[in-house]
């Protein structure tokens, strides 16, 4: 499954967005069923790398995830920005990695990875999925939100007067991942990607989902 948030559900509870869709197209050329595979964060599908939970898997490629798992290039980029209260004295992304900042983050998101990597002053707050990281955020009076766009457009329904920061941290580079080891499947899945985005597919499947903060990747 996919670190991205999926878009909803079908009737028989299957994720409905873009990776999903993606994962459809890759079953359909190859002729085989499709069965999606939900975790509850990134992080648990990355551990499960290497093992038969899954065969591909559509998450942010990461450099600490390549120990462990193959990844095609990019077929969308995915913008990390900040969610901020009403009357917030952070007014752009750069004002908020300063001592005394606590940012509430999904643990083992991409874009948490990259923000333990980078953040220098800031207090990360680490919680378990981005349910969890929204309810501190909310609730502990946390200074920011870390976050995909599109999610936390979302999450401005239950944050009404808060403020997406303009402009980004970060991008996660979606990709699809196979365990490492698999030259054919590597090389298939490389390819995919590539003429899904030179076809139009991925763009076509962005306006199908209306994502907004998710673009297509550049050719590798």
């Amino acid at each position: 499954m996919s670190e991205l948030r999926v878009n909803g559900k079908t009737e028989d509870g299957d994720p409905v967005g873009v990776a999903p869709s993606m994962a459809a197209e890759v079953a359909r050329l190859l002729g085989v069923p499709l069965q999606l595979v939900p975790f509850a964060n990134p992080g648990l599908l990355a551990d499960a790398a290497g093992t038969d939970a899954w065969d591909i898997g559509l998450l942010g490629a990461d450099p600490l995830r390549s120990q462990t798992t193959a990844f095609t290039p990019a077929y969308c980029e995915i913008e990390a920005s900040y969610l901020v209260p009403p009357g917030s004295r952070l007014k752009c992304v750069a004002d908020v990695d300063q001592p005394g900042v606590t940012i509430a983050v999904s643990a083992r998101s991409a874009y948490g990875l990259w923000l333990e990597r980078n953040n220098q002053h800031a207090t990360l707050l680490r919680c378990d999925g981005g349910g969890a990281a929204l309810d501190s955020y909310l609730n502990e009076k946390v200074d920011a939100l870390a976050g995909l766009r599109p999610g936390l457009i979302g999450d401005l329904a239950k944050a009404p007067g808060h403020v997406i920061l303009p402009g980004g941290f970060m991008a996660v580079q979606q990709a699809i991942a196979c365990g490492k080891g698999q030259p054919e499947a590597e090389a298939f899945l490389r390819n995919f990607v590539e003429n899904a985005k030179a076809s139009g597919l991925v763009a076509s499947l962005i306006a199908q989902h209306k994502v907004q903060g998710l673009s297509v990747a550049p050719a590798a």
